[in-house]
């Protein structure tokens, strides 16, 4: 079984479309999504309506939450708050239900689903490092959790002490618990402006970190004329 994991999508319909088209020439068997489907990009409500069709499973991130008012906005940076301020009134009442009700937390026998730490998911901590991935390993339970946030793709393997890998292709060695990083398909803030994903393949026993190139300059173009900071539209060609 292969299953492809998303996450941090953040409005960038064309980065979204690139990926799932890739996820489908890889033929996985099931999509599901770590959160923050909306958010600095201009095309929130076409990403919510494809991540609604094909994914399986999806968590929420803070700035899902932010838009329907579940988040407080003094979480986040000015030109976030302009972002979901705008977002926030394109959207219609069913796509805010919708994203109202995404859970924090996704279980199942093979992996796990949470948008920033399994440790007070609601919280949105940040995993940057080993020891900000210490307290969620605490709390996994299966051996595979997929998390995003921070938009940097990365692999962090349970142990004494945890320890982190930014290689691209990562075998599960169990009994050991692997928390992954899956990239951003809409914002990657890596230096590298490739959309990101990850696939799980079950029968191989590997999570592949996967980039994709997208229309970056559409994405950036549709950002400045909807009248969001440029800054937002600046910062996808540069990875940042």
């Amino acid at each position: 079984m292969k299953v492809g994991v998303i996450g941090d999508i953040h409005g960038n319909l064309e980065a979204l479309t690139s990926v799932l088209e890739a996820l489908d020439g890889e033929k996985v068997d099931t999509i599901v999504c770590v959160g923050d489907i909306v958010g600095y990009g201009a095309d929130p409500e076409a990403c919510i309506a494809l991540v609604r069709e094909r994914a399986s499973a999806v968590v929420a991130g803070n700035h899902d939450y932010g838009v329907v008012g579940k988040q407080a906005l003094d979480y986040f940076n000015p030109a976030a708050r302009t972002a979901i301020h705008w977002t926030a009134k394109r959207l219609s009442e069913e796509d805010r239900g919708w994203l109202s009700g995404l859970p924090l937390v996704h279980e199942c026998n093979e992996y796990e689903l949470v948008h920033a730490s399994l440790f007070q998911p609601g919280e949105f901590r940040y995993i940057f490092n080993p020891e900000e991935a210490g307290p969620s390993f605490a709390r996994q339970k299966a051996p595979v959790a997929f998390f995003g946030h921070t938009h940097w793709p990365m692999v962090f393997f349970d142990g004494e002490p945890v320890r982190h890998s930014i290689q691209r292709v990562i075998p599960l060695e169990p009994p050991g618990k692997v928390l992954v990083n899956a990239g951003s398909v809409g914002q990657p803030r890596d230096s590298n402006p490739a959309a990101g994903y990850t696939v799980l393949d079950l029968e191989e026993e590997r999570v592949h970190l996967k980039r994709i190139d997208y229309d970056v300059r559409t994405t950036a173009k549709k950002i400045l004329d909807a009248g969001l900071p440029a800054f937002l539209a600046e910062r996808l060609s540069l990875g940042y």
